[in-house]
């Protein structure tokens, strides 16, 4: 089974969305459940089907999360040092043809989020900068095609 690399908050926002989905979205299908049961005739009955889909939905959703909990490899950022890009650094970047700084942080999958300047590990971006360090320049080919970037900076925090 393959390990699935997450920054401690990443592990702690899983957990909190799993515990938010068994003790309040189950519950509260269960009896949307029950309540369209009393309805009468089940198979003309819109409400119960609608409350069946969203409970397979639900149940789907706590599967999925935990299987990437108990998959999942905590790396804290900031245990670690050094100039060269790893998994959690926040890297900050220099666009050579615009001359704007951008921030991110390399993160896993699970917590990616581009606007929040969150970078899939697996995005081409993060795997360009994984293992430069300070200073260097690099090119990558995006889906709007190929960019240049000088590192700036790297931290982990």
């Amino acid at each position: 089974m393959e390990k699935v690399p997450m920054t401690k908050q990443g592990y702690a926002a899983l957990n909190v969305k799993l515990k938010q989905l068994k003790d309040e979205e189950r519950p509260a299908i269960i009896s949307a459940i029950a309540e369209a049961r009393e309805h009468g005739d089940l198979s003309e009955n819109a409400e119960y089907h609608s409350a069946r889909e969203r409970q397979s939905f639900i149940e789907g959703q706590i599967k999925e999360l935990e299987g990437l909990i108990s998959r999942a490899e905590v790396i804290d950022p900031a245990k670690m040092s050094g100039p060269t890009v790893r998994f959690g650094a926040t890297v900050t970047l220099l666009d050579e043809d615009t001359e704007e700084e951008r921030v991110f942080q390399i993160v896993g999958e699970s917590e990616a989020d581009l606007e929040a300047g969150k970078l899939n590990l697996r995005s081409p971006l993060a795997r360009a900068l994984i293992g430069k360090d300070e200073g260097d320049s690099v090119d990558v080919n995006t889906p709007r095609g190929a960019k240049s970037y000088e590192i700036l900076s790297v931290r982990y925090v």
